[in-house]
């Protein structure tokens, strides 16, 4: 096993599974000072891989051109990484993640992996306990309290969590106006059996659009060995997609008609994409409903995906695992003629080797870093910005270091936060 997460309290491999086989080529970095981009052209990810005859159409570089991106202005120029610092915002017990409630701007909610979510107010005056699953979980493995969101009106929360079977679980509690959250009100919505311990994925979010999505990893081990991450019968190694509001007769949640294989035979009507192999954080860009998710690699490749609102925003979109890894051949025996390979991807090394997704930044106190998608990697704790430019340009700048880093957080105001699963809880502020 390559990877750990949370190293200072537990040997866990939150991210990608390896072989032991030692990739066969190395990070490629761009030689201009804090600005790296990928590699476009195609090598052989170690000996689980086929490489294929021919290789699906590359990632962007700096003389390989995509689409401009959807964002209404993007950054007016180029970043250099001064514009941010990680200023320090507490220390907690694993933090997994870090949420907004609307209805209250000025408040965090906090998830620790070990079961507990926390309600802290920006200003410092309030860090309570809200709410404790710690009997329900059990931090073994990649297991434990994954993921939060809250409808879109604040009465709501979803919590994401393995439960003592090491089955993914999503459960649903009122809350009131002040944030207390009603333990009597717990609604089951969703189960999914895990074969493994791994790839549960586990984040979960409100869209735009209301209805709750829910990142499911492939299953586990490695290789992909039951083949989920295209098979359309499964909800493994998938974005899926309900509405919890809507209970069905035979379900606690309703599939929205528009999901692109209802009524389709063979295929779970739940599914909003396919072909990822664990989803380790997605996002909706706030400003243009565009999807971002980093989708964590197995030996070699780490990868970034991309859907806008006018391709459907993931809307029956393959990623590709595990035909692919990244832009490269992966298992030969899947077909993945019509997927959709990475906007970007980065080699194992010095960059890292499992990459924990972002935020497109939103909020004010960074103008530079408007329009700059923001995500990073566990192992090596790098935090990076990507931006695109008008000819389509992809670019990546380091912005800061932390540790351990397990996931990103926005507050109401779209501020971004960088946790760390050794328990630090940092803050991207303005340098200077």
């Amino acid at each position: 096993m390559r990877h750990r997460f949370g190293a200072v309290v537990t040997a866990l491999v939150l991210a990608a599974c390896s072989s032991s086989t030692e990739p066969s080529t190395v990070a490629t970095t761009d030689p201009g000072p804090a600005v790296t981009t990928a590699r476009a052209d195609a090598g052989d990810p170690g000996t689980t891989a086929t490489p294929a005859g021919t290789d699906p159409a590359p990632i962007a570089t700096e003389s390989e051109p995509t689409a401009p991106a959807t964002d209404p202005a993007p950054p007016p120029e180029p970043l250099t990484g001064d514009e941010v610092t990680l200023n320090p915002f507490g220390r907690y017990d694993e933090p997994i993640a870090l949420v907004a409630r609307d209805s209250e701007p000025g408040t965090v909610y906090l998830a620790e992996r070990a079961g507990r979510v926390r309600r802290i107010t920006l200003d410092g005056g309030v860090d309570e306990v809200v709410l404790d699953i710690s009997d329900d979980t059990t931090t073994d493995a990649e297991r434990g309290l994954l993921g939060l969101a809250f409808s879109l009106d604040g009465s709501l929360l979803y919590v994401s969590f393995t439960d003592d079977d090491g089955n993914s679980r999503i459960d649903e509690y009122g809350v009131v106006e002040d944030g207390t959250v009603d333990t009597e009100s717990r609604r089951t919505v969703l189960t999914q059996d895990q074969p493994f311990a791994n790839h549960n994925g586990g984040h979960v979010a409100v869209g735009p659009d209301g209805y709750l999505y829910f990142g499911l990893g492939d299953g586990g081990a490695a290789d992909d060995p039951e083949r989920s991450g295209l098979d359309r019968s499964t909800l493994l190694g998938k974005l899926v997609r309900i509405d919890p509001s809507t209970p069905a007769d035979d379900r606690p949640y309703s599939i929205p008609e528009d999901n692109p294989f209802v009524g389709v035979d063979g295929a779970r009507g739940e599914i909003w994409s396919l072909g990822l192999r664990n989803p380790w954080r997605f996002s909706f860009d706030r400003a243009t409903g565009d999807l971002w998710i980093g989708d964590v690699g197995q030996n070699v490749w780490e990868e970034i995906d991309h859907s806008t609102v006018a391709e459907g925003a993931g809307r029956g979109v393959d990623f590709g695992w595990s035909a692919f890894e990244g832009t490269h051949r992966f298992n030969d025996d899947q077909s993945s003629d019509d997927h959709t390979p990475p906007i970007f991807e980065y080699e194992h090394g010095d960059d890292g080797c499992s990459v924990t997704g972002g935020y497109v930044y939103r909020g004010r106190e960074i103008p530079a870093l408007v329009g700059t998608y923001v995500f990073g990697d566990y192992c090596s704790g790098l935090i990076w910005g990507l931006q695109t430019a008008a000819d389509g340009t992809i670019t990546r700048t380091e912005l800061g270091r932390t540790t351990n880093l397990v996931s990103f957080g926005e507050d109401a105001a779209g501020e971004l936060y960088a946790l760390s699963a050794g328990g630090e809880v940092v803050r991207l502020s303005p340098r200077g």
